[in-house]
Order: structure tokens, then sequence, then C-alpha cells
């Protein structure tokens, strides 16, 4: 397998995952697709290049380089439901609009699957489990931002349009109730951008299972409408016009963040 992720360390307690931005795929998951799935289009399309400011800040990043139709590393090893209704599962057998992914027959084995699972799915979340012990042990806490992009209208998955930015706390339970209240008082003062907390996008996995404020490790996912930043139909085009006035508050976001631990933790 080539190299399965993009890590780079950081200076402060931040830890940005993007579990959904890798575009390899392996022969047998490339030879498999549809037509309308070779452009791999429920890809968080473009998040390294959005969230590339987070250097200056000094956080650490977790990047997956395998499509999510390999192996979806925002669900659990065990491919427990995380929503109810319409979703997709560790090994997604459809696209987001509901079609079948693969041609009939041309799926992954079993055999094949447990592969990608070992040799890319695990090694994502133990890089992540080891930064976020690091970070604990050298500032006594650890805030891990969980970052994600989809497109605006998807009528399979919710009804409507899905407000810009979607930010999940499973409803309180990953991260300190007076840090997700800071962070939406940062959206709410950008009233060009809608915003909600625990909507439909309350967090998959990597939140839900890291986000430990017992334990003193935060964490919080943000589903950003790629309607904010990029042409969400192919080519999926970058818009810097776009993006630019999304950086501002995803900055903000990430100052908030670490604002509130120095407040909170001294450090």
């Amino acid at each position: 397998m080539e190299k399965v992720l993009n890590f780079k360390q950081g200076r402060v307690p931040l830890l940005i995952s993007m579990p959904h931005a890798g575009l390899r795929l392996t022969p047998t998951v490339q030879a498999g697709l549809i037509p309308a799935a070779q452009s791999l289009p429920d890809t968080d399309w473009h998040i390294p290049r959005l969230y590339a400011f987070a250097a200056e800040l000094g956080a650490s990043t977790l990047a997956a380089e395998y499509s999510r139709f390999v192996v979806d590393l925002n669900r659990p090893a065990d491919d427990t439901p995380m929503y109810v209704g319409a979703t997709t599962g560790l090994y997604p057998s459809i696209l987001f609009d509901g079609v079948p992914l693969f041609r009939e027959g041309l799926e992954p084995s079993a055999e094949e699957r447990a592969t990608y699972l070992q040799q890319i799915w695990m090694p994502y979340h133990q890089t992540l489990e080891q930064e976020l012990a690091r970070l604990k042990a050298e500032f006594g806490y650890a805030l891990l931002f969980d970052a994600h992009s989809i497109r605006s209208l998807i009528p399979h998955l919710f009804d409507g349009k899905l407000p810009d930015f979607n930010l999940g706390t499973f409803n309180g339970a990953s991260c300190d109730p007076t840090l997700a209240q800071q962070l939406e008082a940062i959206c709410a003062r950008h009233g060009e951008f809608s915003h909600v907390l625990n909507g439909r996008f309350k967090g998959g996995h990597i939140t839900r299972h890291y986000g430990h404020p017992a334990e003193d490790i935060h964490a919080v996912q943000l589903e950003l409408c790629q309607s904010t930043y990029m042409e969400e139909f192919e080519p999926f085009n970058y818009r810097a016009d776009l993006a630019t006035p999304t950086q501002v508050v995803l900055r903000e976001l990430l100052e908030g963040l670490l604002a509130w631990g120095r407040q909170t933790y001294g450090k």
C-alpha cells in the first residue's frame, strides 16, 4: 500500500483531522466504480488547501491520502451506523445520491477490505490517537478539530439546503459546553454565513470516539458547505474568491479553540 496519510506535527495543543480529503484509489476500487463515481464526487475537496493557514497557527494536521470510496476513516471499525436514516458505511456501497457505487459484481472482496482496514484505517487512527496523547502529555489537554465538507444540497441524505457551517459535538458529549458556545458565537458574528450546532451532522466516529472532555480531550466536527469555497460539481474547482472570506471564519474558529484552551487550562 502506498503512502496512506499526511501528518505534520505542530507546536500548539490542536490537531486538525481531514479524513475525507484523500483521492487515491486501490486498483480494485478504481476498476469497479460506476462511471459517475470515477470523478470521486463525495470527496471533501480541497480541505488541506482550505486549511493551509493552520500551519501559521502551529496546529498539527492529519490528512488521508486514500478516498473514502476505499474505506471511510470516519466510521467505526465494526461499521456501526452513525446516523438514523440514509447514510454511508465503513465500506461505502452507494454514492451520496443513493445510486450504487460499484458495478454489479465488482465490489472489493472481504479479504481486500480487511486489508484496507489494516493498512489505511488503522494507521490513520493510530496516528490520531498518538498525537492526541502527545498533546495531552505536553499541554495537559488536547483539542481535536475534524474538518469536513459536503455539497450543500443532497436530497437523498437531508431535506433542503444545509447551513454553511455545521458544527457537531455529539450533542455536547465530545467537548466542554463553553467551548461549543464560543465557537457558535464566532459563527454568529458572521451573518453572511448560516450555521447550526448539532443539526444534521453531530460528529462522526472521530468526534464521538476521541472527544472525552472529562479526560481533557475536546473534539469538534465542522461539516462545511462546499458552496462556501468551491464549485460543487465536476470539475470541483477551488474558488479563491469564495474561499478567502470563508477562511476568515475558519481561522477565527481555530483561534477560538486555542484561546479557550489557554483560558481554561492556563497554557
